[in-house]
């Protein structure tokens, strides 16, 4: 079972860069059809350079979910979750990985992914800046 802990990336610089990576693999592709399960379509997220079991066999359970950047934007009553962040609010309809992985159309699920990825760094990079420019030069 997944724990709920803060990230482990305090800075939101860190934060933005694997965002970015993250949206870069969903834009081109990067959760198609494994060539050794073509039959199955790879989980968002998992597997990802954001996700903190990425390196873990695809057969094997997932561990934590501690640590990950993820679970910053998991609403609390789904952290507790094996995968919370397919519990994330993708959208003003509340649209989750969950629910559209349920739905079974990949490419609005990964329409959707990009878009909340896009928001979501344009949000974080306005709050960096507004960051930096009340913090005084030294």
């Amino acid at each position: 079972m997944a724990k709920a802990n803060k990230s482990y990336a305090p800075d939101k610089r860190d934060i933005i860069s694997l965002l970015e990576i993250e949206l870069g693999l969903v834009e081109d592709g990067g959760y198609g059809r494994s060539p050794r399960a073509p039959r199955i379509p790879k989980p968002m997220f998992q597997h990802s350079v954001s996700c903190i079991n990425h390196w873990i066999d695809p057969d094997h359970p997932v561990d934590t979910c501690e640590g990950c950047v993820l679970l910053d934007f998991v609403p609390e009553e789904h952290k507790h979750r094996e995968m919370p962040c397919h519990f994330i609010l993708l959208n003003e309809a509340g649209e989750t990985v969950d629910s559209l992985e349920q739905v079974g159309d990949r490419e609005r699920l990964e329409e959707v992914v990009a878009n909340w990825l896009r928001s979501t760094l344009r949000r974080l990079k306005a709050e960096l800046e507004s960051e930096q420019s009340r913090t005084p030069d030294v």
